[in-house]
């Protein structure tokens, strides 16, 4: 399970990468798609990639270009995966909430029916 950080960053990766599956991309780039809320440093960055790059989502390469740090990122299957688990957890929060609100409201109801009883 991926925590909040991890999954911005995977998903900024996962959006810059999944039509071919590899993708030559600076920091510059990956840190302008991720929430302007949050500020995230390029050590940040780095030190979340490779941790993803340990679970096994993308194959990550590090390389300079005319001075300039980039990445070569290859998605492997989980990273390729990601966007249907990112989809089935938003899913499986939204029926724990119902699940909640419908727990709450048939409680309501049982109290208010047996006010009524005595």
């Amino acid at each position: 399970m991926l925590n909040r950080r991890e999954t911005e960053i995977m998903r900024a990766v996962y959006d810059l990468c999944h039509e071919k599956g590899v993708c030559l991309v600076s920091p510059s780039e990956i840190l302008a798609l991720l929430p302007p809320r949050k500020r995230y440093t390029e050590e940040q960055l780095e030190g979340i990639l490779h941790e993803l790059a340990l679970d096994d989502y993308f194959e990550l390469l590090s390389s300079e270009r005319k001075g300039e740090k980039m990445y070569v990122i290859s998605l492997r299957t989980n990273g390729y995966a990601f966007k249907r688990g990112y989809v089935q957890m938003r899913r499986d929060a939204a029926v724990k909430i119902l699940w909640a609100v419908a727990s709450a409201v048939v409680a309501f109801l049982v109290g208010l029916i047996l006010k009524r009883i005595f």
